[in-house]
């Protein structure tokens, strides 16, 4: 293969284009902006819950005082599943990076980064892909 072609290849890939879609998500899945990932009731304020979704999809939705708010739960120090939030931080439990539950910030640990936030909203009693 040509050097050029492998490298619009690999662009195509990165971007999405020519996949029949947009770009995946981190996170998502095969989910699609709009489709429901969980209920109000189902994350009361000041908690979290790890939501499967359709694809291998998994996402963290944490509902506090600020509103509901959905990362990406793969911790960015190696990729564990952090925990929901409990005493207001989202810990990972493989190395104990701490995570803000609001902006999803590190707020301790070895991570270097915070968690990577996917765009929900809230459309009557359900948090939906934005």
């Amino acid at each position: 293969m040509e050097r050029r072609t492998l490298l619009l290849c690999g662009l195509l890939a990165l971007t999405g284009c020519g996949t029949g879609g947009a770009a995946r998500r981190p996170g998502v899945g095969s989910a699609r902006t709009g489709d429901r990932i969980a209920g109000q009731a189902d994350v009361p304020v000041g908690s979290g819950k790890l939501v499967d979704l359709p694809g291998d999809g998994q996402l963290l939705v944490v509902r506090t005082e600020a509103g509901v708010r959905a990362f990406n739960p793969a911790c960015p120090h190696q990729g564990t599943v952090v925990n929901p939030p409990a005493a207001g931080v989202i810990t990972c439990p493989t190395h104990r990076s701490g995570f803000d539950p609001v902006s999803g910030a590190v707020l301790s640990g070895p991570s270097p980064r915070g968690l990577v936030e996917v765009p929900v909203r809230v459309t009557g009693e359900d948090v939906v892909l934005a």
